[in-house]
């Protein structure tokens, strides 16, 4: 038996050190209209993705709304309060790539007009969104749940435009019917 634990355990080292990739870690996000599941861009994202993984496994999100929905741009999650204490508790250096492109499907974080001020909210691309390259940390992709995200490009919303000084209006449109989140699970 000790000779078994011992190859046992020089197996296990011998994948460490050898290159033996590991997979990527996935988000399960569990909504009130579905569920969606994003592959993680750890490599490209490492700070980003992990402090995403830090809040989804504490139940962070749990309850949390999609509280802007805008058809044709984004679904917006977290905390819409740049005073709440979570958001400079929680904040992450800007981690812009040009090799991940905002299209459908992408997940990104949120932030404001600091590039480093990211923190807990996220959202997801409805459709390609050019001008967010290189100015917003892509942190995932979409794998699996494409009608659910669908049927987030086809929510009805209560429009609303905040207003931009020197700049064209915000769209700020909040779903008509509330999403939450009933759960974000982190896999493997």
């Amino acid at each position: 038996m000790k000779l078994l634990k011992s190859a046992v355990l020089l197996f296990g080292l011998a994948g460490v050190g050898a290159g033996v990739a590991q997979a990527a870690p996935t988000a399960v996000i569990e909504t009130t209209i579905g569920t969606m599941k994003f592959d993680l861009h750890q490599q490209a994202a490492p700070k980003t993705t992990a402090r995403f993984i830090e809040l989804a496994k504490s139940g962070w999100y749990n309850g949390k709304s999609f509280y802007r929905v805008v058809k044709g741009h984004v679904a917006q999650a977290g905390i819409n309060d740049d005073n709440h204490p979570d958001h400079q508790k929680y904040r992450v250096p800007a981690e812009f790539s040009d090799k991940l492109p905002h299209i459908r499907g992408s997940l990104g974080m949120a932030r404001d007009e600091d590039p480093n001020s990211g923190s807990t909210e996220f959202f997801i691309c409805l459709e390609r969104r050019a001008h967010l390259d290189g100015k917003y940390t892509n942190f995932g992709q979409l794998s699996d749940g494409d009608k659910v995200l669908d049927a987030f490009a086809a929510l009805p919303v209560d429009e609303k435009w905040i207003d931009n000084p020197g700049a064209k209006p915000i769209a700020f449109h909040s779903p008509k019917q509330p999403v939450l989140i009933k759960q974000i699970r982190i896999e493997p």
